[in-house]
């Protein structure tokens, strides 16, 4: 039996390992990155790391865990919380906390093992959050909403598509096998089709970061993945309360129980995360908190995670939750925030998201040995396979060709085939698999969850410079370079007009964003920031009492909404792009996408324009600084 001071000192032991492996693994993204390697990326190398550590833990340890059984009579109606038990001829006190273990077969059998094999809240607690948040805290809102009908159809129905066609395929794996043993009814696949519906195409991403690709393709993938997450996350809850609900035969009931669930739960955890910035940017435009800006960052970091935690606590979803606070956010808090401090929180999320997803990873590798309970069926990994790869096209390219008749832009075949190509799974899949290890089918769903990340990451994400090549995505391309992406009618249209740039890359902005974006400039963002224009010029006579007291100073002395990227959806492009009037004067704007904060370039003078008739002076310049 181990004193209090060794396990102590195993504990750092163990921590300092996983320390070292995070440390080794930065040294070698950093002579990648040096060295300007992309075959492997620096998640595939964590997972690399921590199968090497993992397989010499393994096999280095020789000493077992003892076990001993006391079997106490439950004569003594005042049982305290203190049992005595006597084993080898020594007395130890245990202190009984009137709770059973719910999977005493999986209990590790080797005492090193044991240690480094972390509870799975862990990662879903501590780890995810950070991740989550950065995501919506560092995403790219113009490019994100000027695709966002697609985004929600791949993030939404792409997930739905992806749990069904895996789930069944799974199933048809399960019925190959016919093991008693697994005892794996449909619902149960589609339970694993939901699991490995998550995708994290964070290896891709990565690279298309570095390369410069196209800013749309980025957009699509990084926006179906964000939200992706999110619904599969969900919809695991719900298909969890439909197992609870009934048995393997189909009950209504039970299905449109679990469906209003999944609605639920979605658009509580959303209304929390929202709820939460919103509370956070008012604390920050009517206080002086600013001035402090450590105080200032803690308070943005609490109630940031606060919002996970409510809505775990009253039983929604706390990744949704985060992850539509990052985004509020980003859109609001952060223009109240601090030149520091803006500063300070990108840091520092991004510094999180980058030590827990690795870290996350690293696990991955050292449990693909220390895991003692894996179940390994190649029937089942290879349906899981094929079932993957059907989804993800059954996913892309149905979805591509409906939106594409909707599109003014489309989705071209070269991304249809990228976005087919970047479906890989990561933590988050990882996360909700190691949740459930307790039966035989549970087991073999985490260990194949395990195998798919590996190939995943390591095949597809090492393979993406050389698929961008095949397919001939352009690369180097900077957010606003999208001239290339115009019809030749509209390139002719404005090539005849060289004074007149930018516009036509807003003209597929969905139209009820539109909407959206004007009332969130007119009230929504004059409320929560110090942003014009006041809403003493917005609102109902009715209302301008409450309008005083919500208008910061600063909208009085900017009337124009000057951080914000409500001009990229709101600016028709037929009326700012190139407008001829009656005279032949032209009226020219110009804008550049910096993302957070949004800003718009600076006319540095009206162009000069030439014209025969004295309404030449009707010429209107828009300086949007």
């Amino acid at each position: 039996m181990e004193t209090a001071e060794v396990a102590h000192k195993i504990d750092s032991a163990d921590l300092l390992l996983f320390i070292g492996l995070l440390l080794l693994t930065i040294f070698t993204i950093w002579f990648f990155k040096f060295k300007s390697i992309r075959f492997i990326h620096e998640t595939g190398l964590a997972i690399v790391y921590g199968c090497v550590i993992g397989l010499i833990v393994k096999y280095m340890t020789k000493r077992e865990a003892q076990s001993s059984t006391a079997t106490i009579p439950w004569t003594d109606k005042n049982l305290t919380n203190i049992i005595n038990v006597e084993v080898n001829g020594k007395n130890y006190s245990y202190v009984y906390s009137r709770t059973m273990n719910q999977c005493p077969e999986t209990l590790l059998t080797n005492a090193e093992l044991a240690k480094l094999t972390f509870n799975p809240e862990l990662f879903f607690n501590i780890l995810l959050p950070p991740i989550i948040f950065h995501a919506g805290y560092s995403l790219k809102k113009r490019h994100f909403f000027r695709n966002i009908g697609s985004i929600l159809t791949f993030a939404f129905f792409g997930t739905l598509i992806s749990a069904l066609v895996v789930g069944a395929v799974t199933y048809c794996a399960v019925l190959i096998i016919n093991s008693d043993e697994l005892n794996m009814n449909f619902v149960d696949c589609l339970l694993f089709g939901a699991i490995v519906s998550a995708t994290d195409p964070v290896t891709v991403l990565a690279v298309f970061k570095e390369l410069k690709v196209d800013v749309n393709l980025d957009a699509l993938l990084f926006g179906e993945s964000v939200l992706n997450d999110a619904v599969a996350i969900v919809l695991v809850g719900s298909i969890k309360k439909y197992q609870q609900t009934t048995d393997s035969t189909f009950d209504s009931v039970a299905f449109f129980s679990s469906l209003g669930s999944f609605i639920g739960v979605f658009f509580g955890s959303f209304a929390i995360g929202a709820a939460m910035a919103i509370c956070t940017a008012l604390t920050f435009k009517f206080t002086k908190i600013g001035d402090f800006p450590v105080l200032e960052c803690a308070i943005f970091f609490l109630m940031s995670w606060s919002s996970f935690l409510l809505a775990e606590a009253v039983g929604f979803t706390g990744i949704v939750a985060v992850l539509f606070c990052g985004i509020a956010q980003a859109h609001y808090t952060y223009q109240n925030l601090s030149d520091e401090s803006k500063i300070r929180t990108k840091q520092l999320f991004e510094l999180l998201n980058f030590l827990a997803e690795n870290f996350i990873f690293s696990y991955m590798g050292v449990s693909m040995f220390t895991f003692e309970h894996h179940q390994f069926q190649p029937i089942f990994i290879i349906g899981a396979f094929i079932a993957l790869a059907l989804s993800r096209a059954l996913n892309v390219y149905p979805l591509s060709f409906l939106l594409n008749l909707g599109r003014k832009r489309k989705i071209p075949r070269n991304m249809q085939n990228m976005m087919m190509f970047a479906g890989l799974r990561g933590a988050i899949a990882f996360t909700l698999a190691i949740r459930e290890t307790c039966s035989k089918g549970e087991q073999m769903m985490f260990t194949t969850t395990l195998l798919i990340v590996f190939m995943t990451v390591w095949m597809l994400g090492g393979g993406t410079t050389a698929m961008l090549t095949l397919l001939k995505i352009r690369v180097g391309v900077e957010d606003d370079d999208e001239q290339h992406q115009m019809t030749s009618e509209n390139y002719d249209q404005q090539a005849s007009l060289p004074s007149a740039t930018g516009g036509q890359k807003y003209a597929d902005s969905a139209w009820m964003f539109k909407n959206w974006y004007k009332f969130d400039k007119l009230m929504l963002k004059p409320i929560l920031t110090h942003a014009g224009p006041p809403l003493t010029s917005t609102c109902p006579r009715c209302c301008l009492p409450f309008a005083r007291c919500l208008t910061s100073p600063r909208a009085y002395a900017d009337a124009n909404d000057n951080e914000s990227d409500c001009g990229f959806i709101l600016d028709d492009p037929a009326a700012t792009a190139v407008r001829t009037s009656q005279h032949g004067s032209i009226e020219t704007t110009a804008t550049s996408a910096v993302d957070p904060p949004s800003t718009t370039a600076v006319t540095s003078q009206p162009p000069q324009v030439t014209s025969s008739s004295s309404s030449a002076s009707n010429f209107a310049a828009k300086p949007n600084a």
